[in-house]
């Protein structure tokens, strides 16, 4: 059961209505995520934002995917890992990379495994990784800016993977095809 209020455009506070019509435009539905984070109109605001700006970093779609579901995969969030393994789907990623992610495989590429890598050390030691680390990252063919940029995503991923951790958020209905509760990995 959801500890938190999943709202509705009618039950948000004023300032979150127009951040969740935009978010029934841009998805046909008001993913659950959005109206439980409608109970806070800056949090809703800071994670539309964040999402819309990593999107328009360097990376591309596959490399969006590395760090995303690094990131949900590592938090164990199981709301954001059917969520985004639906959009990888939707912007055309290979499914093989988004499996070996749900079940912690390794990448198909030494590029996307080093993305993957250096995600999995930020998130795992709070941004204090090694040097030889960061130069491996920056031998894959990455940089400082890449690097950043994976920071930038992992800031969008707290604010969804914390809150569907605290509000117990249920997954859409477009995503529970893709339900995921960590159990393909401790089965392998």
């Amino acid at each position: 059961m959801s500890t938190l209020t999943n709202h509705s455009i009618e039950s948000a506070p004023a300032e979150s209505k127009p951040l969740l019509e935009s978010s029934l435009k841009a998805w046909g539905s008001i993913p659950n995520l959005h109206g439980v984070l409608a109970g806070s109109p800056g949090l809703l605001k800071a994670y539309q934002d964040l999402h819309q700006l990593f999107q328009n970093t360097s990376f591309d779609a596959e490399e969006l995917t590395v760090v995303w579901q690094t990131i949900n995969v590592e938090h164990e969030c199981h709301y954001c890992v059917p969520a985004h393994t639906a959009i990888a789907k939707m912007m055309k990623v290979d499914d093989s990379i988004t499996e070996a992610l749900r079940n912690k495989k390794p990448m198909p590429t030494s590029k996307l495994q080093a993305l993957h890598q250096t995600t999995l050390s930020i998130v795992r030691n709070r941004g204090n990784i090694k040097e030889e680390d960061i130069q491996a990252f920056y031998a894959a063919g990455y940089g400082e800016r890449q690097l950043l940029e994976i920071i930038l995503g992992l800031s969008q991923k707290v604010i969804s993977n914390y809150v569907n951790h605290i509000a117990k958020t249920p997954v859409d209905k477009p995503f529970e095809k893709y339900a995921w509760n960590g159990q393909e990995v401790a089965a392998q």
